[in-house]
């Protein structure tokens, strides 16, 4: 068995002369080329959300809640929720590595690895598993937990209660997307074994 990775055909982009790297390899499907895009934008509102509560804009916190948040609100609780909202869209980053060439070889900038196939189940088993635990986490929170927790009388309500609903809730898409673009690259990558 060969380590050394498949040539995986990539397209030239005329207008600037050089490989285009954004291309997805053969047989990727043109709705989970789209849906691994979409993945990428359902965190980008809770982390907004997250920031401006980082860097102290009032997002509708009162009572003991908003008192919970001050000693750290700027300052390390800053620190956590930049890295919380990075390391979310960088997980939902990696999703486009499902439908771009870096999904099937790694590339040749890592060391030991670099230019070698990616394993498919290297990545089928992950994304699974995160699809699965984000699609269990949000689904939790849409049939109950949020209602529950917004209706804390220290949480906010109104339109500030209303704005951080609408930033969170693009991710429950994000587990289901997940999930389809999984589908699609077991299928390309396992289908090529064959």
């Amino acid at each position: 068995m060969s380590t050394t990775a498949p040539a995986v055909p990539a397209a030239r982009n005329s207008r600037i002369g050089r490989t285009s790297r954004a291309v997805p390899p053969a047989g990727t499907p043109r709705w989970a080329e789209l849906a691994a895009r979409a993945t990428v934008w359902t965190t980008v509102p809770s982390g907004l959300w997250r920031i401006a509560l980082g860097v102290g804009v009032p997002v509708g916190f009162s009572g003991e809640l908003a008192a919970a948040f001050d000693p750290y609100v700027p300052g390390w609780g800053t620190v956590y929720v930049v890295a919380l909202s990075g390391l979310a869209e960088l997980l939902a980053f990696l999703t486009l590595g499902l439908v771009r060439p870096w999904g099937e070889v790694f590339p040749r900038w890592i060391p030991l690895i670099g230019g070698r196939a990616v394993p498919p189940l290297a990545a089928i088993v992950p994304a699974a598993l995160g699809s699965a635990a984000l699609t269990a986490l949000w689904l939790s929170a849409l049939f109950g937990g949020w209602a529950s927790a917004m209706s804390d009388p220290d949480a906010p309500h109104g339109l500030a209660g209303a704005i951080m609903t609408l930033c969170y809730l693009p991710l429950v898409a994000w587990g289901p997307l997940l999930a389809a673009v999984t589908v699609a690259y077991a299928r390309r990558t396992l289908g090529r074994r064959r």
